[in-house]
């Protein structure tokens, strides 16, 4: 049993009463030894403080021959005993950092200076008080930082250390930046980790910083000890010089890769590196592909893995990201972009197989009668795909080989010098060579000579009269044929007809199609009629050739014909002015706000009115006579987001529908929650240190960028027993702080926040159960079935089982006693009653 220190009267000394009958001889009745109060603890004290055992110890008998202590041991030159009265003091001033535990050994001396008793251990603890400030490691220190570096990602540390007691408060220190010269910004563009003085941009200084702009800061770090958390710690800090360099992690410029290449590939062409080493770096499509002909290596080089063909796709666009080996984003993803560049290797195409024009006789030399079409696959207006045209051939040549012409850029023929005799030869036969810079191509031609076009088109009636249609006829419909004639040489352009509307359709509400063997004409509907616009069509029909009419011919009357369309009125149902209407409002609109208007209007001019269908949540409602859409009850995005109706006019007799699509914007009106896919669990028992993810979610939109915070709530059980940690924008991780944990249900109170505009919180208690775990590391509960209570169906069926039993036996006294001849058939103990009870029971 240790024997506590006192303080005495005497000032500036430490002792430790021993009296002398507790080392005495072996006639001493007291049993009380030195061993028993050997160990004490004794803070750091300063020169001539001392402390005395209690007096009890003193009042002790002393038994001869002990007449005096003596000490020796680990006395430091400053502990020793006073040789009468036992008591251990202090001539100085104890330091923990030099010395932490002191062993003396105690004996009791005789008259001539001989041990008596002993020796005995004394073992004196000091105590730390907080007498050391923290010491930096260095005087300055200098580091590097990246342009563009992650927040959050440490480019350097400073180290203190603090000679006083580490497991106490005394030596826990705190770092923290004081200044930051230059400060641009009303944020800091660093940030330390106050526990390992770990430095990194803040999440503004990944976007600020720029050696450009700045390329050094120095920054004043400060650390306290006490944790930082009073105002007594003692403080150090000192200078960090900070170089800001250009971000290694930079998109190369626009790549330029020749499509078809012969190389052995992959092919290296181009090269990303991080600002962080040990990185895996990635691709990513960007726009979905069949394949994506491109890879990176280990060391950040870009290769393409194949030949690429322009003709197949002439532009790249992919992402390179660095990640670290947790699979995190090291650095924002680099685009990358490649360009195909074209090389000559596709042939002109002639667009025809065969090119058919039509020259009539009678054409002048100059004129141009045609143009042979031809393409190039290669890169357009580049040189690969200029096309030259050359005539090769002319067949017959007849009555010159070079009665054709063609213009070397744009394929256009043309006559040379006299018009072409269909006696001479009634057809040409071109070979028309194309070429670009590297390849050629042979385009035919046939040219028909065909007879001049000196007759016009003549209708077989001059006026059709009239037709009358209901305004509702579908669209498409055929109203009326029409026919003329022409005396020019058939199925060529000479003799083809087209017909036109040419008087009395402003909106083309009509259209004329042509039969090319018979010439016919057809009359259809291109348009819907309506009455209330034009009753009546008043149309004038002209018909013309494709080819021009020789020098002197034109076309007349002869060639033009009447028709007059009369639309009858159909009742017609009201209309809207729109197909559908569509509109977005926010859901925390009052109620009876304006939303829309809608609008309609009945053909025939009579009123129209408006009401609603489909409006399943009563939302909204409409004035029937203005159209007017107001909200009739509170909106909800998160019920519907979006709410769709129809809106329906009418009159006496018909309706029309219409679709409105209400869009609801979301507001923030719904407190975060815990998602509950899956209950969180710890296996017991727990060696803490483990951690569970944990998941909140919110009724409210969701954007690409949001963030939930999660904190513990301002509970001491809590925090003393539970840590949560960020792991992503929606996730965090639930950890134990330590092991003792019992195997239970616990209620976690923890604080949600969910940084919308405005900001909601909300505390949720979340069960974590403390369970014993199967082989699959799920909960495994035990059923404790001796306590279980039956279901209701057992229930019943032990009620049943029992009045069947109560009811066989009452029946089996009941013949025993009236029918014993019949024994053998009614006795309720008979084998085959007694399997059925058996079964029954």
């Amino acid at each position: 049993m240790g024997v506590p220190a006192r303080r005495s009267g005497s000032p500036g000394a430490v002792t430790l009463g021993v009296s002398p009958a507790q080392v005495c001889g072996p006639r001493s009745k007291s049993r009380t030894h030195l061993s028993q109060w050997g160990n004490k603890n004794f803070k750091k004290t300063r020169k001539h403080q001392f402390t005395r055992f209690p007096s009890s110890t003193s009042s002790l008998d002393i038994t001869p021959p002990a007449v005096s202590f003596r000490t020796s041991g680990e006395k430091a030159g400053i502990i020793d005993i006073e040789p009468r009265t036992g008591i251990l003091y202090i001539n100085g001033s104890l330091d923990w950092e030099t010395q932490q535990v002191h062993k003396l050994q105690v004996e009791s001396l005789d008259e001539s200076g001989e041990r008596v008793k002993g020796p005995y251990a004394v073992t004196i603890h000091v105590e730390d008080v907080n007498d050391n400030p923290p010491e930096f490691n260095q005087t300055k220190y200098y580091g590097v930082v990246r342009q563009n570096s992650r927040p959050g990602k440490p480019f350097m540390y400073v180290h203190a250390t603090d000679r006083d007691d580490p497991t106490t408060l005394h030596a826990q220190l705190s770092y923290s930046i004081l200044h930051h010269f230059p400060n641009p910004y009303a944020e800091m563009l660093f940030q330390i980790d106050n526990a390992t003085g770990a430095i990194s941009p803040s999440r503004k200084g990944s976007s600020y910083l720029d050696p450009q702009k700045q390329d050094n800061f120095i920054l004043v770090v400060s650390v306290k000890d006490m944790a930082g958390t009073t105002a007594n710690a003692f403080t150090s800090s000192v200078d960090v010089s900070i170089t800001v360099k250009e971000s290694l992690w930079k998109a190369p410029p626009t790549i330029y890769i020749k499509e078809n290449s012969t190389q052995v590939h992959p092919v290296n062409i181009s090269k990303v590196q991080s600002n962080e080493p040990d990185v895996i770096y990635g691709i990513f499509e960007k726009e979905k592909l069949p394949r994506l002909p491109f890879s990176i290596s280990e060391n950040g080089d870009i290769y393409v893995t194949q030949p690429l063909d322009r003709e197949e796709k002439d532009a790249y666009t992919f992402y390179v990201v660095s990640k670290d080996n947790t699979g995190e984003l090291v650095e924002k993803p680099l685009q990358i972009h490649i360009i195909v560049e074209d090389i000559n290797d596709n042939p002109p195409v002639c667009q025809q197989d065969l090119t058919i024009i039509e020259v009539q006789e009678n054409e002048i030399g100059g004129s141009s009668i045609g143009t042979v079409f031809a393409t190039d696959m290669d890169q357009e207006d580049s040189l690969n795909s200029r096309l030259h045209f050359q005539i090769q051939s002319q067949e017959p040549e007849f009555p010159t080989n070079n009665l054709f012409y063609i213009q070397q850029d744009t394929g256009t023929l043309q006559l040379t010098g006299r018009s072409l005799s269909k006696r001479e030869s009634a057809k040409y036969f071109l070979k028309v060579l194309v070429t670009d810079p590297q390849f050629e191509t042979i385009c035919n031609v046939e040219v028909h000579v065909i007879d001049i076009n000196d007759q016009i088109p003549i209708f077989n009636n001059s006026d059709y009269g009239s037709v009358t249609l209901a305004e509702d006829i579908p669209i498409g419909s055929l109203i009326l044929e029409i026919e003329a004639t022409d005396g020019d040489e058939p199925a060529t352009g000479s003799s083809l007809i087209i017909y036109q509307v040419k008087e009395g359709d402003p909106n083309n509400t009509f259209i004329i199609e042509t039969d090319s063997e018979t010439n016919r004409g057809f009359i259809r509907i291109n348009k819907a009629l309506d009455f209330e616009t034009m009753p009546v069509y008043n149309l004038v029909i002209n018909a013309t050739n494709p080819e021009p009419l020789v020098e002197g011919v034109k076309y007349n009357a002869s060639s033009l014909t009447k028709l007059k369309v009369s639309v009858t009125n159909v009742d017609e149902p009201p209309a809207f002015r729109m197909p559908f209407y569509e509109t977005e409002v926010s859901e925390d609109i009052p109620v009876n706000t304006l939303v829309m208007t809608v609008e309609a209007y009945d053909p025939e001019g009579d009123s129209v009115r408006y009401s609603l269908e489909g409006d399943v949540r009563k939302w909204l409602r409409i004035d029937s006579a203005t159209g007017q859409v107001y909200t009739a009850s509170p909106l909800d995005r998160e019920t519907e987001e979006i709410y769709r109706i129809k809106v329906v006019v009418s009159e006496l007799t018909q309706k029309s529908e219409a679709l409105l699509t209400l869009h609801l914007r979301d507001v923030n009106d719904n407190y975060p929650q815990i998602a509950t896919d899956y209950p969180a669990f710890f296996c017991y028992p727990v060696s803490g240190g483990e951690r569970t993810l944990i998941q909140a979610t919110d009724a409210d939109e969701q954007f690409f960028y949001s963030k939930f915070t999660f904190s513990l709530a301002d509970d001491m059980n809590a925090r003393n027993n539970w840590e949560i940690s960020k792991f992503n924008a929606t996730h965090a991780y639930l950890s134990l702080k330590h092991a003792n944990f019992e195997e239970k249900v616990y209620d976690v109170p923890i604080i949600l926040n969910d940084n919308g505009k405005p900001p909601l919180e909300n505390k949720v208690n979340l069960k974590v159960s403390i369970c014993k775990c199967s082989s699959e590391n799920s909960c495994f509960i035990e059923i404790d079935r001796e306590h279980s209570w039956p279901t209701a169906g057992q229930a019943i069926g032990i009620l049943l089982a029992v009045l069947i039993i109560i009811g066989a036996i009452l029946a089996g006294v009941f013949f025993h006693m009236r029918y014993k001849e019949k024994k053998e058939k009614s006795h309720p103990k008979d084998a085959k009653d007694n399997a059925e009870l058996n079964r029954l029971t």
